[in-house]
């Protein structure tokens, strides 16, 4: 068994996630859209189009922009 199978790793991993749980953390699953699917930039572009003009989300991007920390950052 070569010495980078899974098997042999699974050991050192569960000793990071024993460290990560002792430090207070916990592990999460997030399910994130698939930006490679056919058809995704599309439909971003459809939704977007649709938010065009709505007062609402102009507030909403306002607000995002005053709220957002961006100090530090660079263009």
């Amino acid at each position: 068994m070569s010495p980078f199978t899974s098997q042999s790793s699974a050991p050192r991993v569960q000793r990071r996630r024993d460290k990560l749980r002792a430090a207070g953390l916990r592990p999460i699953q997030i399910w994130v859209p698939d930006v490679r699917r056919p058809g995704f930039a599309e439909e971003c572009r459809r939704q977007s189009l649709r938010l065009r003009g709505d007062p609402q989300e102009a507030e909403i991007l306002s607000w995002l922009e005053a709220a957002a920390d961006t100090g530090g950052w660079t263009p």
